[in-house]
Formats: C-alpha cells, sequence, structure tokens
C-alpha cells in the first residue's frame, strides 16, 4: 500500500502525522476537513464525538494513517 502525497499547502518534508483529531463547529468546512483527510490516505478511527459549547454543536473525529503489520506481528 503507498501513502498519498501530501495535501495542497503542506510541505512534502513535513513528516505525516500516524494519528489526528480533526475537530471544529459541526458545519460543511468540518466536513471538507475530514473528506481531505480520507482522499489524503487517512482513514476513519471510532465514531465521532459531539458536544454544544452553549452556541453551536462542536464535532470530533480520529482519523489515522493505516499501516502495514510488522513482520514479528502475528495475525490470529
Amino acid at each position: 500500500m503507498s501513502i498519498p502525497d501530501p495535501a495542497p499547502g503542506t510541505d512534502a518534508s513535513t513528516p505525516r502525522l500516524r494519528y489526528r483529531l480533526l475537530t471544529g463547529p459541526d458545519d460543511s468546512t468540518f466536513c471538507a476537513r475530514v473528506s481531505a483527510a480520507l482522499d489524503e490516505g487517512y482513514v476513519l478511527h471510532g465514531s465521532p464525538a459531539a458536544t454544544f459549547d452553549g452556541e453551536r454543536v462542536i464535532v470530533a473525529q480520529a482519523v489515522v494513517l493505516p499501516t502495514p503489520p510488522r513482520p514479528e506481528t502475528v495475525l490470529v
């Protein structure tokens, strides 16, 4: 499995994080950020979370880069 190129606007020399937690208001901008992460090769990790800050709904979604198992890992 190959890892896609970094997102536009990021420096190719910057290491990509294997785990990211995306947060923000529940709007189309947040959905676009999650979609962009998926386009970069990240996969969703767990369920989204939501809370209300008194004015708006704030959401969070964890994403991870898939990694192949290490040779010493025994798959059961």
